[in-house]
């Protein structure tokens, strides 16, 4: 499950995703029931020189048994090995074969569940603006940009998106299919209709002046805001944890602004008290 969170702004790239993780776990003969870990990492980063690239990862939670964060030791063995910079679409199209190659071996072939998303995001050398791509594995593993223009700024994100959809674009995106049941619409009708509602109730965030602070405070905005929403229904809460956020800059690299660390007993007491 999961949320993550992509803006390009002009000043730079924002990246941030909880730590939740979930699985299904079932003994023999008993239900399944939804197991959650709050400590893995769905932000990546990588060593120089390709520290001028980050990535979040949502949807599935493993490949076979481990994270895609889990697999990071190897595949930065592998593009270490390629001393220049990469462009930010040439390090996608890296990370999509690597865990794409990944899946294939450690996958069954009959799985039916979510993809394992992608969103990389970061800059070119000497380019002035900040680049998206994102890739599904193993639906989609071709890199597809975001925000493709020079100055086309705005914001990806996946995951549990109910909550961030009902805030940013005004409804929840389950609605054009109740509204297509009740009506009996076709889908070109539902097209129309969504892009509609989205013109009439989208949050009119205008990215292309926002400082990179507020980027960084709408993203993590966004995540804790699903967080509390989710532990007041019932349904999959998906999303908790530690909120880890990162900005990669034109002249600074990835720097991250928030990241979860390691601590002992004595810490979590400190940590913990009101």
């Amino acid at each position: 499950m999961s949320l993550g969170v992509v803006i390009k702004g002009p000043e730079g790239v924002v990246l941030a995703a909880d730590s939740r993780v979930t699985l299904e776990a079932q003994k023999k003969g008993g239900p399944r029931i939804p197991v959650n870990f709050d400590n893995a990492t769905k932000l990546l980063s990588f060593s120089k020189p390709h520290n001028y690239v980050g990535c979040v990862t949502y949807g599935a939670a493993v490949i076979g048994q481990r994270t895609a964060h889990s697999y990071l030791p190897e595949f930065d063995q592998l593009v270490l090995a390629k001393k220049d910079q990469l462009s930010v679409e040439g390090y996608s199209k890296e990370l999509s074969q690597f865990f794409l190659k990944l899946w294939n071996e450690n996958m069954p072939s009959d799985y039916s569940g979510p993809n394992m998303t992608f969103v990389v995001g970061g800059y070119d050398t000497d380019a002035a603006y900040g680049k998206i791509f994102l890739f599904d594995i193993p639906q989609h593993p071709i890199p597809k940009p975001q925000n493709s223009g020079d100055k086309e700024f705005g914001m990806t994100w996946g995951g549990q998106i109910e909550i961030t959809s009902r805030i940013i674009h005004g409804f929840d995106p389950a609605l054009p299919g109740v509204i297509k049941r009740i009506l009996n619409l076709s889908d070109e009708q539902i097209e129309h209709l969504s892009n509609d509602l989205r013109k009439n109730l989208e949050f009119p965030i205008p990215y292309a002046v926002l400082p990179l602070q507020d980027c960084v405070d709408s993203a993590i905005f966004l995540i804790r805001a699903t967080m509390v929403a989710q532990r007041l229904a019932i349904g999959v809460r998906g999303v908790g944890g530690p909120i880890d956020v990162a900005v990669v800059t034109r002249t600074g690299g990835l720097k991250y602004i928030q990241q979860k660390a390691i601590y002992g007993e004595e810490d979590r007491v400190i940590r913990e008290q009101p």
